[in-house]
């Protein structure tokens, strides 16, 4: 059994991620975490699911057990539990959150205590001793070695400062009128807040969280309904977010969504022109768009490709270097803002990038046309190796000769398949599309 995907411990609530499982982990974690101890203090944040009350009380009771001292601070975005575990000096910080599933599922993500990812090792490293039943129980403690617990409700204002801190002090959003969707997730209040207090006029919707509305017809998967409001209420911009705040999706003042390629290709020359893009290089996921490279190529900038997860994105910022990078689904990161995508930081960027090219949004995030790309995700019963399915390999070598890019792959935290085809030719691209969807249909 496997517990880590592509973004931590994630599943169904109370099934795959029940209480007796959670407690485990939590167990497990605060064992590992312990062999680099300095504080013995570990941050626990939650997005807005209900299922959130349940993983936080079994996170806690694991974590004492094993003679942690636990924070609780309520419902926050995922970049806030990175940013305030590094500031408030914790050994970890630990997020609750499925991110843009559905209320009904739920996720577990880990943070070092520089706020970092925890890297496939380390989670190895837990798992291991999540399965080893008699060494977890030699590690609870007893007496005076029990952990504590507290719940703190004023570090809303430190995350929010530090946010704030990271637009340009010289430009001021008074005059612009933005929508902003908050999901009913973890940003539902510092979300306004920080757009506010820059001067904007913010029209916020979705900011009513009840535990089960959460990603609901709303927020960064649902960005066409930000469309409408934008084009109602006359807006200069749209922005949604996730169920956690770390994706980011644009809505220009036509009401049209922004392609995420499209965003990044923009504020990759932007951060060139202003002398902020170190190495004069970014990071793009497998699933971006040839177009995007060849945009910056012609920029002189170099495009680096990691796999698919924002984790994967940093991974390779780091190994070489590189201060910005993102994914098209809406993980934006600049490194030198935020230790990990940050839907709020990423908005205050392309703000400032549009107030200073003295553009509406529509032209300052259209800078080159993409290639026709279609992507389709079948559910699927089970995750067959892709290598033993007979005839795929030869299908996939039909396709590359006739100029399509493929990317074939399983999601790392639900039973779907993702496919995505790309060509210069959207009739070729959509033909193709058909018969990979029948081929796995009749094997999967």
């Amino acid at each position: 059994m496997k517990l880590f995907g592509t973004d931590g411990v994630r599943g169904k609530a109370g099934d795959f991620l029940d209480a007796i499982t959670t407690i485990k982990l939590a167990m497990a974690a605060g064992i590992y975490f312990r062999k680099h101890s300095t504080t013995n203090k570990i941050l626990v944040g939650k997005d807005t699911r209900r299922s959130g009350y349940m993983i936080e009380n079994a996170l806690v009771s694991g974590l004492t057990a094993v003679g942690y001292d636990v924070i609780q601070i309520g419902p926050m975005p995922t970049p806030a539990i990175a940013y305030l575990t590094e500031s408030m000096r914790c050994d970890a910080g630990i997020m609750i959150s499925a991110s843009h599933n559905p209320y009904d599922d739920n996720g577990i993500k880990f943070f070092d205590n520089h706020g970092n990812k925890l890297s496939s090792n380390c989670e190895k490293e837990i798992e291991k001793i999540f399965f080893d039943e008699e060494y977890l129980n030699s590690q609870q403690k007893t007496g005076k070695e029990i952990g504590s617990s507290k719940r703190i409700d004023d570090v809303i204002g430190r995350y929010i400062v530090s946010i704030k801190s990271s637009f340009p002090k010289d430009l001021t959003l008074h005059g612009l009128r933005i929508v902003l969707d908050c999901a009913n997730g973890a940003a539902y209040k510092v979300g306004p807040t920080i757009l506010e207090e820059l001067g904007a006029e913010v029209i916020t919707i979705n900011n009513k969280p009840n535990g089960f509305n959460i990603n609901d017809d709303c927020g960064a998967l649902h960005p066409k309904n930000v469309g409408k409001y934008v084009l109602e209420t006359r807006a200069d911009i749209g922005i949604a977010l996730d169920g956690d705040a770390d994706r980011l999706v644009v809505i220009d003042e036509k009401g049209e969504v922004v392609p995420g390629d499209k965003l990044i290709g923009a504020l990759c020359t932007y951060l060139s022109n202003q002398e902020l893009l170190e190495t004069n290089a970014c990071v793009a996921t497998v699933m971006s768009n040839q177009a995007l490279e060849d945009y910056l190529k012609d920029h002189k900038i170099e495009l680096k490709r990691s796999d698919v997860g924002d984790k994967y994105v940093l991974e390779c910022m780091k190994d070489s270097c590189i201060n910005f990078g993102g994914e098209q689904s809406g993980h934006i990161i600049f490194s030198y803002v935020a230790k990990t995508g940050d839907g709020l930081a990423s908005a205050l960027q392309v703000l400032a990038m549009i107030l200073k090219s003295k553009k509406k949004a529509s032209e300052a995030l259209n800078p080159f046309e993409l290639y026709p790309q279609v992507l389709k995700n079948l559910v699927v019963s089970e995750k067959k190796p892709l290598d033993e399915l007979e005839g795929l390999k030869e299908l996939q070598e039909e396709i590359k000769s006739m100029g399509i890019r493929d990317l074939i792959r399983y999601s790392g935290t639900e039973k779907k398949l993702r496919i995505l085809l790309e060509g210069k030719d959207k009739k070729l691209v959509d033909e193709y599309m058909e018969k990979l969807v029948s081929f796995f249909k009749d094997r999967l």
